[in-house]
C-alpha cells in the first residue's frame, strides 16, 4: 500500500488516537479542557488500533520491573500522519473562517 493510501486509511485522527494509559487519559482531559474523558476500554482499544496500524510501537524494557505500565513511542509513519492531519485541520479551519467572513460574521 502506498503512503498516501495508508495516510487516507487512518485519517482523520480522533482525540483518542494521540505516555502510559493513565497518563494519556489525564493528558487528553487537560488538553480538551475537560471536554473529553477517555475510559480505559476506549483508550486501550485505540492503542491497540494504533499499534496494529504501526503508528505507535510498545517500548520493551522501558517499563519499571514488575509494573503493568506499557510505554509507547510514535513511529515515523505516525509522525507523518500527524503532519498530514495538522495540514488537513488547518485547511478546515481556514475554510470555516472564510465562510463566516462571507456571511459577515
Amino acid at each position: 500500500m502506498n503512503q498516501i493510501k495508508r495516510i487516507n486509511k487512518y485519517s482523520p485522527l480522533t482525540e483518542s488516537m494521540s505516555l502510559h494509559g493513565y497518563g494519556i487519559m489525564q493528558k487528553v482531559e487537560i488538553l480538551s479542557e475537560g471536554r473529553i474523558r477517555l475510559g480505559p476500554g476506549t483508550l486501550y482499544g485505540a492503542l491497540s488500533n494504533l499499534v496494529e496500524a504501526k503508528l505507535i510501537i510498545p517500548e520493551d524494557g522501558r517499563q519499571d520491573p514488575g509494573s503493568r505500565r506499557k510505554v509507547y513511542s510514535i513511529t515515523e509513519f505516525g509522525i507523518e500522519l500527524i503532519g498530514y492531519e495538522i495540514k488537513r485541520l488547518e485547511e478546515m479551519l481556514k475554510n470555516a473562517k472564510l465562510l463566516l467572513k462571507e456571511r459577515g460574521q
